[in-house]
Order: C-alpha cells, then sequence, then structure tokens
C-alpha cells in the first residue's frame, strides 16, 4: 500500500512542509527511518534525529521549529503522537481488510448467520446459532461456541476462544491466546472438606470498541453478565472474574487480576500486575499504581499504591519513614542509652 505526503496530510488535517507527492509504503523509527517509510517526532528527547533521519515522511506538531535544514517531507499537525498512531491503525486495518471469504479448513455451522465481507481463518470453528456481524476478521484457529454474537468490524487474532453466549461488541479487538467466557472460579464447600462447583449460567458481554490483550481470561458470570464497557482496553496476561463490570474507557496493564463481582468505575487506569479483591466498588477517574493490591473500595478521583494500597502521598509520606527507619532506630537506641544513664546518676 502507498500513502502520499497529500493524502497523509488530508487524513490527519494537517500542512504539508516539503514535497506533497512523496510515496511511503511502511513506518519506522525516526532514528531508523529509510527511504519510502513514515516516521513521527512527539518527544524533544528525539529532536536530533530529524535532521539526520531518511525517513521520507516525517509527522511533527504544529510548534516544531527546526534549527537547521530538515530532508525529510513534513507534516504538521496538532499533536503528533496520536497522528502517528491513528495511521498506525488505519495501515492495519487496510491489510485486513483485504482477506475475505472462509478457509477451506474452516467449518461454519449452517446454523449460523455470517455478514458480509467476513474472513474465517484456517481452521476456525463457527458454532450452531453464532452471528458475525459485517466486515469481521476472524484468523486462524478460532473457535465461535453456539449463541454467540460477534459486532461488525471485530478483528478476532489466532487462538481466541469466545465461549458459548458471548457478545462481543463493534470493532472489538481481541488479541491472540484470549479467552472470553471461560468458567468463573465458584464452588461450595461441602462438609467432607471437598468442593462443589457451582455452574457458571451467565455470559460476558464486551460492549463496542474494547481491546483484550493477549492469554487474557474474562470469566462469565455465574448469572448475569461479566461486562466490559465501551471503549475499555485490557493488556495481557489479565484475569477478571465473573461477574466484574469495568467502566467506559478504562485501561488496564498486564498481569492485572480483578476478583469476581468488583465493579470499577469510567476512566480508571490500573497498573500492571494489581490485584484486587472481590465484591468492592473502584470509583471513576481512579489511578492505580503497579503491583498494588487493592482490598478496600476506592473513592472516585483517588490516586492509590501499594500493598495493601492507600492514597498516593499518604504513601510516600509512609514509604520516606520506612526508608530512614534504620536512622530512627539507631536515634532511638541512643535516647534510651542517654535515658538510662541519667536514672542510674540519679
Amino acid at each position: 500500500m502507498e500513502f502520499s505526503a497529500k493524502m497523509l496530510a488530508q487524513y490527519l488535517n494537517g500542512t504539508v512542509d516539503g514535497d506533497p507527492n512523496v510515496i511511503v509504503t511502511s513506518a519506522s523509527k525516526i532514528e531508523e527511518g529509510k527511504p519510502g517509510t513514515l516516521s513521527f517526532l512527539a518527544n524533544p528527547k528525539y529532536t536530533p534525529h530529524i535532521y539526520s533521519t531518511k525517513a521520507s515522511i516525517v509527522i511533527v506538531n504544529n510548534t516544531f521549529q527546526p534549527e537547521k535544514p530538515v530532508n525529510s517531507t513534513l507534516i504538521r499537525v496538532e499533536d503528533a503522537y496520536s497522528s502517528f498512531a491513528k495511521l498506525l491503525d488505519l495501515y492495519q486495518k487496510e491489510k485486513q481488510l483485504n482477506k475475505k471469504g472462509t478457509s477451506k479448513s474452516a467449518r461454519v455451522a449452517k446454523s449460523a448467520k455470517v455478514g458480509k465481507n467476513v474472513y474465517i481463518g484456517e481452521n476456525s470453528v463457527v458454532c450452531d446459532n453464532a452471528v458475525i456481524g459485517d466486515n469481521v476478521r476472524i484468523f486462524h484457529n478460532v473457535t465461535i461456541h453456539e449463541n454467540c454474537q460477534i459486532g461488525d468490524g471485530t478483528i478476532i487474532y489466532s487462538g481466541v476462544v469466545v465461549v458459548e453466549d458471548c457478545i462481543v461488541g463493534k470493532n472489538c479487538l481481541l488479541q491472540p491466546g484470549s479467552i472470553i467466557g471461560s468458567d468463573g472460579f465458584g464452588f461450595a464447600p461441602i462438609k467432607d472438606g471437598r468442593y462443589m462447583k457451582i455452574p457458571q449460567t451467565g455470559n460476558v458481554i464486551l460492549e463496542d470498541d474494547v481491546e483484550i490483550g493477549a492469554n487474557a481470561t474474562i470469566d462469565r458470570a455465574t448469572m448475569g453478565s461479566t461486562i466490559i464497557r465501551k471503549g475499555s482496553k485490557l493488556d495481557n496476561l489479565i484475569q477478571i472474574g465473573h461477574n466484574c463490570e469495568i467502566g467506559e474507557n478504562c485501561v488496564i496493564a498486564g498481569q492485572t487480576g480483578i476478583s469476581g463481582s468488583t465493579k470499577v468505575g469510567k476512566h480508571v487506569m490500573i497498573g500492571g500486575q494489581t490485584g484486587v479483591v472481590g465484591h468492592i466498588k473502584i470509583g471513576d477517574n481512579v489511578r492505580v499504581a503497579a503491583k498494588s493490591g487493592i482490598l478496600s473500595s476506592v473513592d472516585d478521583n483517588d490516586a492509590i499504591m501499594g500493598a495493601p494500597s492507600f492514597n498516593v502521598r499518604k504513601y510516600m509520606v509512609a514509604y520516606a519513614h520506612f526508608k530512614n527507619i534504620t536512622k530512627l532506630v539507631d536515634r532511638i537506641s541512643q535516647l534510651e542509652k542517654q535515658i538510662k544513664n541519667l536514672q542510674d546518676k540519679a
């Protein structure tokens, strides 16, 4: 695929400094730019590279003022970083939309409904009464179980399993190996010390524009639905327990685990390797530092860290004391000696 500077500038509502007809076919880092590639400059740390890069086109902020000649054609935009991300998304979708049809080794049930311009890859299976929307891309070795719904424009990469009755919205992205609708972890203790499995009869609902990372697992509800709301993005290796609800436009980093029936509000950011107990509520606009352990509900707009976690400012004060604990112990020991000497003299 080829794109001219003029085409890209129109798509980004930007302006061109240089040759509007220069063509690019791929992207590159600015420090590794080659002719025919597109790059960007957003971090001032990389500014020296713009004078030596061989990239044909570089996206820059409107405020960028070169201190010496630049060989590349520049596209000026309001935000170079988000604009570059937008172009990468366009490039990726253009590649994927070229794939259409059902592979010979795929199996699609007669009762399944498949929309227009759908691609179903090698060895993938679409089971009875599943509904696949228009422009869906299902890559290799994917299983869509009975009664599932996949919304228009969704992309499902290799090795994904969507278990029965689950609903995936429009323009979602399921990365390789993710599991949507595995059984929730529910067991009832019985008198002889064993545990009896509680049937998990609910489902998972992913609303529109949700991304699930590689090898992430979203458990189905015991009853009702586990829900990931519109626009939320989950990283790789995340566990979402049964009957959880993740609010709109949340971002959750890798290796985080959220226990069952916990509700997470809107616009929440959770750092990697965070653990969250079940049956609590995390408010809107909360920020959680990596490796936190959340043991109780969190108010709106709070920022927390630590295990167990609490307000980040209080944590930093407490941590400053913790780092100085050896000095504090030494001071206490000296004071004890002084008190003992005074008592001996009395």
